[in-house]
């Protein structure tokens, strides 16, 4: 049969029936990683960015029109730009906080991923370097992603998501080669990462105390686990399953020991796919 161009463009967009109960699933996860975030930000947005906080987001959109003039909303989209003040920035974020409830529970999922993308996406815009981490980024493509899934999970988007957990966990292990830190080819890292990380609970001290040998096991494995699982997720089902299984292995034993905020739970996420 001769290859056909719009044959094979309308079976990448058709729905993949595989997935329909993981799309479902997921759905309802970005809901409450969603929840937690705006929560999260209802509880402290003020102090950060409110009127009296420490970098005010009506002072910054202020500077960014004086630098970027009329245009200045295409460079930071936000929904601040209509009103920046404490009892906008608190609405924005306890708005998100019902959405997300209400995508947990199945209503209008296509409204309420807009409504929650765009929240979001307003929020971080004015956070400034308080919203500029690692997680918030995932929380944005992911988002956006979902609210395509609403319609359906077309192979095109599932193939987006697997490339989004693809990039997210290689990402993780070619930063750790390039930083030049020696501690990783010494396979040495987590010899001391649980005492010097930036959030560790009560569980990070129980692992500083693990065996040597085992934890230069764990540095290796971390190694293996970022830069050669990641490819397993683009090959036959098993592989894709052990994939799947390893990094949510990994996150919870992340979780076990630090504090990511909402990173390692939006990753498990992902796996879904």
């Amino acid at each position: 049969m001769a290859f056909s161009p719009q044959r094979w463009l309308t079976g990448l967009l058709n729905a993949d029936p595989d997935y329909r109960l993981a799309s479902g699933l997921f759905l309802r996860a970005i809901a409450l990683v969603y929840f937690a975030a705006f929560l999260s930000a209802a509880l402290e947005i003020t102090g950060l960015v409110g009127e009296t906080g420490i970098l005010p987001a009506d002072r910054y959109l202020a500077a960014a029109r004086a630098h970027y003039g009329d245009f200045a909303w295409l460079r930071l989209p936000t929904l601040f730009w209509l009103n920046a003040g404490d009892l906008s920035l608190l609405v924005a974020s306890y708005a998100g906080c019902v959405v997300a409830v209400l995508l947990l529970f199945g209503w209008r999922p296509l409204l309420c991923t807009l409504l929650l993308f765009v929240l979001y996406l307003s929020l971080f815009r004015v956070g400034q370097l308080f919203f500029n981490f690692q997680w918030d980024y995932l929380l944005l493509e992911a988002g956006l992603l979902a609210v395509f899934l609403t319609q359906g999970p077309s192979r095109l988007l599932i193939f987006l998501f697997h490339w989004l957990l693809f990039r997210l966990r290689f990402e993780s292990g070619i930063s750790k080669l390039l930083s030049g830190d020696p501690s990783w080819s010494g396979l040495s890292t987590l010899q001391h990462y649980f005492e010097t990380q930036p959030l560790p609970h009560i569980g990070a001290w129980y692992a500083h105390q693990l065996p040597e040998s085992l934890l230069r096991f764990g540095t290796g494995a971390t190694l293996f686990l970022e830069l050669i699982v990641p490819f397993f997720i683009f090959l036959p089902r098993p592989f894709r399953l052990f994939a799947a299984g390893a990094t949510i292995l990994v996150q919870l034993l992340i979780i076990a020991t630090s504090n990511h905020n909402f990173i390692n739970l939006l990753t498990i996420a992902l796996c879904l796919f």
